[in-house]
C-alpha cells in the first residue's frame, strides 16, 4: 500500500531586510501533524523562506515518501525547480557571473531534495490557505522574539484545515461554500476566508473550510462535541 503524500507548509518572515527573522513549517503525514519554527537575529526574508523548507525536509528521513511542499515564496519554488540546476553548472554563479546569494542554504536545500519525490507548489500568501496562514503566524512570532506553542499530535486533534482547494471531477476547482470557526465556545460561519481569518488570528481557535451545506452541518456538529 502506497502511503498518502506528506504535506508540508512553509513560510519565513523578517522584521527588516536584514533584521530579526523567523521561519515556520507544518509537516502532516497520514496520522500526525507537527509544527516547527526557529529564529535568527540578523537575517533576510529569503533566508528564512529557505530555512523553513530545509528544516521541514530534514524532519523526513525516509526518502521513499512522496512529498507535497507548499510555499508562498516564488524565490524558493522557482529556485529549486529551475534556477539551481544552472547555478550548479556555472559553479554557483548566476547567468551574469555573479555569486549566487544564499549559496549555503541553496546547497543544503538541493542536497535534501536530491533523490526525493517532491512536488514544489507555489501558493498565494495571506490568501485562502489556513495552513499557510498558520506557518506565517509561527514565523512572525519567532521573528518578534516570541516562543509560540507548537502543535505535535494526531491529525484528528489538529485544529487547522490542511486542505488547499476543493476539486470536482475533471479537475475543476470548486469554490468554498463557507468557513466555520470556533472561538471561545462560540461557532460562526463566514462567507470568505478574510472574515474567518480576522476572527481566529492570534486566538485559540478551530476553523475549517467547507464545500457544501451538508459539510457545514457536519463541521458544526463536530465543533459542538
Amino acid at each position: 500500500m502506497i502511503p498518502n503524500p506528506i504535506l508540508i507548509f512553509t513560510d519565513g518572515a523578517s522584521k527588516g531586510n536584514p533584521g530579526s527573522g523567523g521561519w515556520g513549517a507544518i509537516v502532516a503525514s497520514d496520522d500526525s501533524v507537527q509544527e516547527f519554527g526557529g529564529r535568527e537575529d540578523h537575517t533576510t526574508n529569503n533566508r528564512m523562506e529557505l530555512s523553513a523548507a530545509i528544516n521541514a525536509l530534514s524532519k523526513i528521513p525516509n526518502s521513499k515518501f512522496q512529498i507535497l511542499l507548499y510555499s508562498d515564496s516564488s524565490y524558493v519554488v522557482n529556485g529549486i525547480t529551475k534556477w539551481v540546476h544552472g547555478w550548479k553548472k556555472n559553479g554557483w554563479q548566476t547567468a551574469t557571473k555573479k555569486p549566487v546569494e544564499n549559496q549555503d542554504l541553496w546547497e543544503q536545500l538541493s542536497g535534501l531534495a536530491e533523490g526525493r519525490s517532491i512536488e514544489w507548489k507555489r501558493i498565494a500568501g495571506h490568501a485562502d490557505t489556513p495552513a499557510n496562514t498558520r506557518a506565517d503566524e509561527i514565523a512572525s512570532a519567532f521573528a518578534d522574539g516570541e516562543s509560540p506553542q507548537l502543535f505535535s499530535g494526531s491529525q484528528s486533534e489538529y485544529k487547522i484545515d490542511l486542505s488547499i482547494i476543493g476539486v470536482q471531477s475533471g479537475g475543476r476547482r470548486q469554490s468554498p461554500y463557507a468557513y466555520v470557526s470556533l472561538v471561545d465556545g462560540k461557532i460562526e460561519t463566514h462567507q470568505t476566508w478574510g472574515e474567518c481569518e480576522r476572527r481566529v488570528k492570534g486566538k485559540t481557535a478551530r476553523y475549517k473550510k467547507v464545500f457544501s451545506k451538508e459539510e457545514e452541518d457536519r463541521v458544526i456538529a463536530d465543533f459542538k462535541k
